[in-house]
């Protein structure tokens, strides 16, 4: 029979394991080296944020929504312009009709003055002259109503030039805040990259090797702190034969989490 597990308190793990702490053969690094590493955690951590920190500024959500608004004004601007286009030529059309009614009646009008033809003829002047008028009149007030509509889009453009004015005015604002916050996001990075190199530098090439491709695996944590009893990479206590295992392994051993198989770092607060 497979022996029975005794009762642990609340938060350890079963002792039935079949490895109780895993290690990557023959690496070793000295203690110094491996809290170095920890260095290098919070540095990738901090790099990280930055990054997280510059992906998110709300500037970008701001300009976004505000390029679409900007989008949408100048296509109604644009639209107005183009009626407003179309009246004017439609307006021009129409005082040229009444121009020319105009010049006609007035010519007429100078030949019935002179006299000159038969009465039949001067008859004729007369009631086109009186033709030409109506004419006239229904021509000018075609060029009124075209005034009038071509008045409204005028204010319509007036008003749209504004809100495009205003949108562009608060995109410019936002996109210099959020270039501002870009400029201090990337200084601040420069110099934690700076820093990792620094520290890095100082860590063993084959322990840098084994954190570097944990922390690709490990969503960004390759290292964590043995505190207080629990691993700080996937926070789970270690129960009472992994602490012993623990306690057994030389300081320059370099220990991996039974659970999150992140590189398990020991420091005067590990509780062991």
């Amino acid at each position: 029979m497979e022996p029975q597990s005794p009762c642990l308190p609340h938060g350890h793990r079963s002792l039935v394991i079949p490895i109780l702490f895993s290690w990557s053969p023959q690496l070793n690094a000295a203690p110094a080296d491996q809290i170095r590493l920890l260095e290098v955690q919070a540095l990738d951590v901090r790099l990280s944020q930055l990054a997280h920190k510059r992906k998110s500024l709300p500037e970008h959500a701001e300009i976004e929504s505000l390029t679409k608004d900007l989008i949408q004004l100048r296509d109604l601007l644009v639209a107005a312009q183009t009626q407003e286009s179309d009246l004017a030529r439609e307006q021009t059309k129409a005082e040229q009709d009444v121009d020319q009614v105009r010049q006609r009646a007035v010519r007429d009008q100078q030949r019935l003055d002179a006299g000159a033809g038969s009465p039949k003829d001067l008859e004729n002047l007369q009631r086109e002259i009186v033709s030409l008028a109506k004419r006239q009149g229904d021509l000018e007030d075609v060029v009124l109503d075209v005034m009038e509509r071509r008045e409204s889009v005028q204010e319509r453009l007036a008003e749209l030039t504004g809100r495009v004015s205003a949108v562009q005015t608060k995109t410019d604002d936002a996109t210099a805040r959020r270039d501002t916050a870009q400029t201090e996001l990337d200084a601040q990075t420069g110099s934690v990259t700076r820093d990792r190199e620094a520290v890095s530098a100082a860590v063993p090439a084959d322990l840098l090797k084994l954190y570097e491709k944990l922390r690709v695996q490990q969503g960004g944590v390759g290292a964590a702190r043995l505190y207080q009893r629990r691993c700080e990479g996937c926070h789970i206590e270690l129960n009472i034969t992994e602490l012993n295992e623990v306690r057994k392994a030389s300081p320059d051993t370099v220990l991996r989490c039974e659970n999150c198989h992140r590189i398990l770092i020991r420091t005067a607060e590990s509780g062991i």
